[in-house]
């Protein structure tokens, strides 16, 4: 269930409330990626110290031991997700589309969210390495021959419990051109009613029901993207994701073709968006929950966020060699609440167990990255909600934007 409590006045920016079988979610909400459901190097309790409300799963990745679990929770509310997170949170699993896709065009041109803006869509950009059918996408993967489509999406899913869930959609490359994108969008339209039906015969008879996301696609064209949002907007999907591949720059622009056909009473997810500007971009054109790996991925690396922009942990200007100016005695961010800095861990042992040989140094190193890293996207995101509820998000971002040096 969502519901809107408050929208901004000069923005499509809106404060929500969105209520899953394993707790509420205040909107908008960053949401962090568990690939393999679990963070590596972080306990339940450090997850929820870092002030999370949602986490999301990789569908691909937990593909087989969820077809493995033996049926049957242990208690009210358990799932194999919550399970192998080990705590109660809202979940969320991706449908596997994007890491099919991921496979398509073997080693040499590997596909990522985002095209430069230099590149332009290419019809001679083949899928050697997956074949496409109506029914779904046969692959290779470990030596193993693989085919997902939307009907076994929805089970996995089912399997693995998440509380909310995305439907298996064809999802394109940045370098496809629009004839591309229309098939893949008719594609898409096609699974997506395979999903809704396959997805209400596995919810019939449960108390705690999964909520379904339906998937927009049209990759950088506008009349496809507002095509797709009128039709995936008429379907009755629970909420709506908003996926494909596009330039950095285009992000706003994308959401303005879509979000207005989308329902106002339903939730938007933005899939795999969540540097700080895009997270001001995404807000306020109307999406209340986005994923991202960069707050972990990052963090596993040295790079840490504070309000002035970021640093990486890993330089020698953090090492005990400046303890006669100071530097050396400092946290990451002065004021921060997150449990590194509050425990006062001193820059300098961070960046000397992150730069360590010995795996349980760098684990611990990496572990202060990570707690650091999700409670300032968290705290960044409650402050927005704040600033969203006193009416004042637009000069919020200004301040915050001004000292941002991204």
């Amino acid at each position: 269930m969502f519901k809107v409590i408050k929208k901004d006045k000069r923005t499509k920016a809106r404060l929500g409330v969105l209520t899953t079988p394993h707790g509420a979610v205040k909107t908008p909400s960053y949401v962090f990626v568990g690939t393999y459901g679990k963070f590596r190097h972080l306990t339940a309790k450090d997850i929820k110290r870092t002030g999370s409300q949602l986490v999301i799963a990789n569908t691909f990745h937990l593909w087989d031991p969820a077809l493995a679990r033996k049926s049957g929770a242990r208690k009210v509310g358990d799932t194999f997700l919550t399970r192998s997170f080990g705590l109660n949170i809202p979940t969320m699993t991706d449908s596997g589309g994007f890491q099919v896709l991921s496979l398509a065009f073997g080693d040499k041109n590997k596909v990522g969210k985002f095209m430069t803006g230099e590149a332009k869509p290419d019809a001679s950009y083949k899928r050697t390495k997956i074949r496409i059918t109506q029914k779904g996408v046969h692959f290779k993967f470990k030596g193993k021959k693989l085919f997902l489509g939307p009907k076994l999406s929805m089970q996995i899913q089912r399997k693995i419990g998440a509380d909310i869930i995305f439907a298996f959609d064809h999802i394109t490359s940045p370098l496809d051109d629009f004839a591309y994108n229309q098939k893949a969008s008719d594609l898409t339209n096609k699974w997506a009613h395979i999903c809704l039906d396959e997805h209400a015969k596995n919810q019939k008879g449960k108390k705690n029901k999964q909520m379904l996301f339906g998937i927009v696609q049209g990759g950088i064209y506008p009349k496809l993207r507002k095509e797709s949002a009128k039709y995936i907007g008429s379907l009755p999907f629970d909420g709506f994701g908003i996926g494909g591949s596009y330039t950095k720059e285009q992000i706003a622009k994308m959401l303005k073709w879509v979000i207005p056909y989308l329902p106002e009473d339903k939730p938007r997810h933005l899939l795999g968006v969540g540097k700080v500007a895009d997270v001001f971009e995404a807000i306020e054109n109307g999406i209340d929950t986005f994923d991202c790996v960069i707050p972990t991925r990052e963090a596993r690396h040295g790079r840490l966020y504070t309000k002035t922009g970021h640093m990486d942990i890993r330089k020698g200007k953090y090492s005990a060699d400046n303890l006669l100016a100071g530097e050396a005695g400092k946290v990451i961010e002065k004021g921060c609440g997150c449990l590194t800095c509050s425990n006062k861990i001193r820059r300098s042992e961070i960046r000397e167990l992150i730069k360590s040989a010995d795996r349980e140094l760098n684990a611990t190193g990496q572990r202060y990255c990570l707690m650091h890293n999700m409670w300032f996207f968290n705290n960044l995101l409650n402050e927005i909600r704040a600033s969203l509820a006193r009416g004042s998000y637009q000069q919020y971002k200004k301040n915050f934007l001004s000292k941002f040096n991204s």
